[in-house]
């Protein structure tokens, strides 16, 4: 048998079943006999560790019983929100959307092209009050919808 990594960790239920169909095979060979079948089921029962459950498998050729993988923590995507407060997520969607209905507004009514000093300078002073890069936020919000589409 090779060695048990780990022969201290404690084992699942998804081992315990792994272990009993495993001595469920070398009963059905011949191997071992129902009362001894018996006997070790109950040390399977009872086993709390790897090290524990290796040991009922010491005289026994493969199949041995096979462990779970180690769980691996996820870790949730940093939000694309993040840093990004809410005011500064509707300045960021409403900036664009100003910008458009300035132009549309200056054709229409042959207004003065200096109308779009408006949205410019309401883009300037949310610069210099959030800092560079904040009326970007409607880009992140748009990628962030792309993924969740894409993915």
């Amino acid at each position: 048998m090779s060695e048990v990594p780990s022969p201290r960790l404690r084992i699942s239920d998804q081992d315990r079943e792994s272990a009993l169909t495993a001595l469920g095979e070398h009963m059905t060979v011949g191997r071992i006999d129902i009362d001894e079948f018996g006997d070790r089921s109950a040390r399977i029962t009872a086993a709390k560790t790897r090290g524990e459950l290796a040991e009922i498998f010491l005289d026994l050729p493969e199949p041995h019983p096979r462990y779970d993988a180690p769980k691996v923590a996820v870790v949730k995507p940093a939000s694309p929100f993040a840093g990004i407060s809410p005011t500064q997520r509707v300045m960021g969607a409403l900036l664009p959307l100003l910008f458009i209905a300035t132009i549309v507004f200056i054709v229409g009514t042959g207004a003065s092209w200096w109308l779009i000093a408006i949205p410019i300078g309401i883009s300037a002073v949310g610069e210099g009050i959030w800092g560079k890069g904040w009326e970007n936020s409607h880009k992140k919000l748009g990628k962030q919808r792309r993924r969740e589409l894409d993915g």
